[in-house]
């Protein structure tokens, strides 16, 4: 593991009036990146530096407002002594009139641990160097899955460490050192962290063990827990499988839709967005849909499902995409039933909660059907997320699904539950609640998740919150803990967004693309988020501004949609609440 330590920033002089050009340079950069012997342990290689200049070049993303930057865009590799790896580091670093004293490190999705250039963006737009790292997998292109097994069928534990955590935490010391030197500067290195998904889960890597090494980070939508989420990725195809039905995903498709049309009003305001999923549970009922007609043009399943983002087709909604005949016909009691089954989540043969499910109105990505032309049926598809870390992760087999669910019970998916946890607890289950780490040391952690994710569920991410505030403050009222928690930790879930972005079947729901600058200013200005800022970024409403709340109150509109404000309704938080008891250890 890196040494926590701050470090020198003498490098060659860089004057203050100097260009983008002046410094973007090999040799520059090899003057720059830190000695051999800074990091104990890690060994720098300047003959594989690489420096290139990018001017004015206008980037839009989700994630981000869109913005024309200029950088210098660097990578070199490191490697780990006696490990005979090779660790490929990328760092945006902006014009040096632009910089402003700023770092900024970003993760991945899936099972990547980096989202190659696509973040980076994001940093440079705010004055901030920017990393990523490719984590010794052989580039960028490559994924914790692809190396995760060794070659005698054994796993590959110095890559799960440098997934778990080490990876980002030595990105970020080593992109700062970069910077102080790259820059001549001495000044404080205002230090960030922002991903969303795998990213987020590794934004709280970093805030459960190197709290007092950041500033601000931002997690999206973590894919902690990871036992529960990658093998849960399979539940709802084990579901088909127990009820004996799979269904036509129009026909699902007819269920949701029905869903967001029942719940939309619910907050007080019609626009076609659930903005209180947690009424939605309380009040509708999925057999209200039973007898409804359905239908569907055909289609060549050219593209992910509505709603989905293309960079994340795999983790998002695994078996989706193929060719689909023209469908029409009325919701059965059997594809209620279904939805009812998915909705209520996992449970053991004894009727125990073993993980949750998505809000009512996320689709029902992992249902999703194959069509036999065949035999003129629908077939459930395995979830490749799902069978991926079955096949590799737990049974240490080189194959990338499933070939079957035969025999796979509720109680099997709770046992290779509790096989990862125990495999994987210290690495990339990432759910230590105490957070005092970054508590003491003054960092802020800005949390936030679609409230209509299909792949990582938003309870997911109030569980965690809730469990960090029972650890951290046992002996408060649940006002004062929640209160004491705000201090330094926020969450936000984002009405009708699906997973890490907007939602194209809710295309009216709001997406808070400026978190960066909301964290900058809380840190830098101790402005503290009491809503966080969104932007409706599609639909009839593109470009309004609203504001979200944060957990535990609950948006509501009043004056026929005039006004939001944030309330405190406790069957709604009870909801939310949830007690896994199939399993005989705390799940935080």
């Amino acid at each position: 593991m890196v040494r926590q330590t701050w470090f020198s920033l003498a490098a060659a002089s860089v004057s203050a009036a100097a260009s983008l050009s002046d410094v973007c340079t090999t040799s520059h950069v090899q003057s720059s990146i830190p000695a051999n012997g800074t990091f104990p342990g890690l060994t720098f290689h300047p003959d594989t530096v690489t420096a290139s200049v990018a001017y004015n070049q206008t980037y839009s993303s989700s994630d981000y407002p869109s913005a024309a930057i200029s950088y210098c865009n660097v990578t070199f590799t490191y490697s780990h002594d006696g490990w005979g790896d090779n660790v490929i580091v990328q760092y945006w670093l902006p014009d040096p009139a632009a910089y402003q004293n700023r770092f900024l490190a970003t993760g991945g999705g899936g099972y990547a641990i980096s989202s190659g250039s696509r973040s980076l963006p994001g940093g440079v737009i705010y004055g901030a160097a920017s990393g990523t790292t490719d984590g010794g997998y052989g580039g960028f292109s490559s994924s914790l899955d692809n190396v995760v097994l060794l070659a005698n069928g054994s796993i590959n534990w110095h890559a799960i460490h440098m997934q778990g955590y080490q990876a980002i935490h030595e990105m970020t010391l080593i992109g700062k050192s970069l910077s102080g030197s790259f820059y001549s500067t001495d000044n404080k290195i205002y230090t960030y962290y922002q991903g969303c998904s795998e990213g987020g889960r590794e934004g709280w890597s970093q805030a459960q063990r190197f709290g007092q090494d950041y500033d601000g980070i931002i997690a999206g939508a973590p894919a902690f827990r990871y036992s529960h989420l990658q093998v849960g990725h399979l539940s709802e195809a084990v579901m088909q499988q127990t009820l004996g039905y799979s269904a036509p995903p129009c026909e699902l498709e007819k269920i949701i839709n029905e869903t967001i049309a029942f719940c939309d009003p619910l907050d007080g305001k019609t626009d076609g967005v659930i903005s209180r999923s947690d009424l939605c549970k309380l009040k509708f009922d999925v057999n209200s849909t039973i007898g409804l007609s359905y239908y569907c043009e055909a289609s060549g399943g050219s593209g992910p499902p509505s709603g989905a983002s293309k960079s994340k087709v795999k983790r998002q909604f695994p078996g989706g995409g193929s060719p689909q005949p023209e469908q029409n016909g009325t919701v059965t009691a059997e594809a209620a039933a279904l939805a009812q089954t998915i909705l209520d989540g996992l449970h053991d043969s004894q009727g125990r909660q073993a993980y949750l499910s998505p809000q009512p109105g996320a689709s029902f990505a992992d249902a999703r059907t194959t069509y036999d032309n065949a035999t003129g049926t629908w077939a459930l598809s395995i979830p490749s997320i799902g069978g991926e870390f079955v096949t590799k992760f737990l049974q240490f087999k080189d194959e990338e699904n499933l070939s079957s669910l035969d025999g796979i019970t509720y109680d099997t998916l709770v046992d290779w539950m509790n096989q990862a946890i125990d495999l994987y607890e210290d690495t990339l289950q990432t759910t230590n609640p105490d957070l005092s780490g970054i508590r003491e040391a003054g960092g802020k952690i800005l949390h936030f998740h679609g409230e209509q994710d299909s792949s990582i569920a938003a309870g997911s991410s109030v569980h965690y919150y809730e469990s960090v505030r029972g650890v951290m403050y046992p002996d408060q009222s649940f006002n004062e803990s929640v209160a004491s928690l705000s201090d330094f930790y926020r969450l936000y879930l984002v009405p009708g967004a699906e997973h890490c972005g907007p939602n194209s079947a809710q295309a009216n729901g709001p997406w808070p693309n400026t978190n960066l600058a909301v964290m900058i200013d809380w840190v830098e200005n101790g402005v503290a988020p009491d809503t966080l800022n969104s932007t409706v970024l599609q639909g009839e409403h593109a470009g309004d501004s609203q504001q979200l709340c944060a957990w535990p109150l609950r948006p509501v509109w009043r004056d026929d949609g005039a006004a939001m404000v944030c309330e405190y309704d406790q069957a709604s938080i009870d909801s939310w609440m949830y007690t896994f008891d199939a399993f005989d250890r705390p799940i935080y």
